[in-house]
């Protein structure tokens, strides 16, 4: 099931990566959190605001413009919600639109049971992305600007879901 989302046929102006993060919290805790297109500032510390531009309630064909926090090369990205899957917890979206210069972005996010930790429950959460090289940049700053944001994401996703486990 994993290979089946994650992987991906690059073009040669393209990078990607897939990251994995542990969760010490049940699977459903953790989904309802990244399920939540319309709130994705739930968790992502880079996002200060999102509007749902259109769509139902954030399901699939939904478009949000989201804000970026100060400090970072962007202020806006306009992103579409390409699949959201509650059985199987699979999200992937795009990025349309913004003001950056990740071109032609599609993350795919899964997240997994592991039972099999004598500690207690775990989600395993994986999240892949391609996205274009722009013009006068490396593939390998690109995926390293792309992975630390998403590796930021994934911890803060981490802290926040296992704080709530514990209450």
């Amino acid at each position: 099931m994993t290979s089946l989302y994650h992987t991906h046929n690059l073009s040669p102006n393209q990078c990607g990566s897939s990251l994995i993060q542990t969760i010490d919290a049940p699977l459903p805790l953790v989904w309802s959190m990244v399920r939540r297109f319309d709130h994705p500032q739930s968790y992502k510390k880079f996002v200060k605001s999102c509007t749902v531009r259109s769509g139902s309630n954030g399901g699939v064909g939904s478009v949000r413009e989201v804000e970026i926090v100060s400090g970072l090369p962007a202020r806006f990205s306009t992103e579409r919600l390409d699949k959201l899957d509650d059985e199987t917890h699979v999200m992937i979206f795009s990025i349309i639109g913004g003001d950056h210069r990740l071109e032609n972005y599609h993350a795919t996010t899964t997240l997994h049971e592991d039972n099999g930790r004598e500690d207690g429950e775990k989600t395993v959460v994986i999240e892949s992305y391609v996205v274009d090289v722009p013009a006068g940049s490396s593939e390998e700053d690109t995926c390293l600007f792309a992975d630390t944001i998403i590796r930021c994401n994934l911890k803060s996703l981490a802290n926040i879901s296992e704080k709530m486990a514990l209450n």
